[in-house]
């Protein structure tokens, strides 16, 4: 993310975690923790140090030793409501995961399958992007990052600089990525290379909503966000209930990101995201059970790494057998992780509403913080 210059430094950090107030406190300085003695509560002041000094809000959800909490720190905005465990936070990438789950649960379903070729889903006038090595892109290769397509779409830049340090991909509708899509080389052959892609799982939203008949938000509440029980999760940029983001010191507007959503609309609090992760831990109690197990079975090794990938998700094998699978996301305003170890029946959810900073010291805490409750114990 490129520095659009200087700006101004906000009047001071947010206090230490737990912080009570007396009334002559900054509004980011009022704590309502939830479960303060649960798991994770010890952590939060060392989640709310890799925020400061720009964030308003912190929240860390924790699942751990069949006990789980959600603490809270801050407020939604300086002049905001406290922020709970319902406070909705923009996920950014962690959007990818749920992206992911959809197309498990539609392959379970027998509406699609992981190997068809993305031209099966396209809309009758949509052309495919032109693969000059192999072929076909299949939906498995969205899902895992070896499609071949660039990180990001043809023409998103010509809207997207304007916007950047705010809201690049509100530019970015359908009809821009149909034709982008229509301009796309895919320059080597799909499965044979790792690389991100923004793009890719973005166009897999838009693959799925069509094998769907609706919308990605609607399908994603109809098989996703009902079943699991998610009532605050949403893509609207709207809810009520959301934390404003914040780049540096300054309030930004909500996120959109209309053609590509399935990369990064959704958004949630810290109480759903501890449903989310422990249906992946409890997956047979959920009624998605296979899809659950589907999107964290290890699909390749990463180039240069130890690390797996799944569908979307991470996965790093510790040494002793255990499974840490786990994903970041970052808007312009809102930096997130997420993660879960069905060894030891963690799961962490670490939410800010401030962007992501250069040396990323947020997300590092939030994946250490993880790494160290998931440790057995005993």
């Amino acid at each position: 993310m490129a520095r659009t210059g200087p700006e101004a430094a906000p009047s001071g950090p947010l206090p230490p975690a737990g912080a009570a107030s007396d009334g002559r406190d900054s509004p980011a300085a009022r704590t309502t923790p939830a479960a303060p003695d649960g798991p994770g509560a010890e952590q939060l002041a060392r989640l709310v140090r890799a925020a400061a000094p720009y964030a308003t809000a912190v929240t860390l959800a924790v699942a751990r030793g069949g006990r789980t909490a959600v603490h809270c720190h801050g407020r939604t905005a300086l002049d905001g409501e406290p922020c709970t465990p319902d406070t909705v936070f923009e996920l950014g990438s962690v959007t990818k995961t749920y992206t992911a789950l959809l197309l498990a649960v539609m392959a379970e379903r027998g509406e699609l399958a992981l190997d068809d070729p993305l031209e099966r889903h396209l809309p009758p006038d949509w052309q495919p992007p032109d693969v000059r090595h192999g072929g076909p892109v299949r939906l498995l290769h969205l899902a895992t990052h070896t499609s071949g397509l660039p990180r990001l779409p043809p023409g998103l830049l010509a809207t997207a600089l304007p916007a950047w340090t705010a809201n690049p991909y509100a530019g970015y509708d359908e009809r821009r990525l149909r034709a982008g899509l229509a301009r796309t080389t895919v320059r080597h052959r799909p499965g044979e290379r790792f690389g991100y892609s923004n793009y890719g799982v973005g166009l897999l939203g838009r693959l799925l909503a069509g094998a769907g008949g609706t919308g990605y938000p609607e399908l994603l509440a109809d098989r996703l966000f009902r079943p699991l029980g998610l009532h605050a999760t949403t893509c609207s940029p709207d809810s009520p209930h959301r934390a404003t983001g914040h780049r540096r010191r300054h309030p930004l507007p909500p996120w959109r990101i209309p053609g590509l959503p399935g990369a990064g609309a959704v958004r949630a609090g810290g109480a759903d995201l501890l449903r989310y992760l422990t249906a992946h831990l409890e997956p047979d109690d959920s009624g998605l059970g296979r899809a659950l197990r589907d999107v964290g079975r290890p699909r390749l090794r990463l180039p240069h790494s130890a690390d797996l990938l799944g569908l979307v998700w991470n996965l790093r094998r510790t040494a002793d057998g255990r499974d840490l699978l786990f994903h970041s996301g970052a808007t312009r305003g809102f930096t997130a992780l997420v993660g879960f170890c069905p060894q030891t029946a963690t799961a962490v959810a670490a939410l800010t509403n401030t962007g992501p900073s250069l040396d990323g010291r947020f997300v590092q805490s939030a994946y250490d913080i993880f790494k160290l409750l998931a440790e057995p114990t005993g």
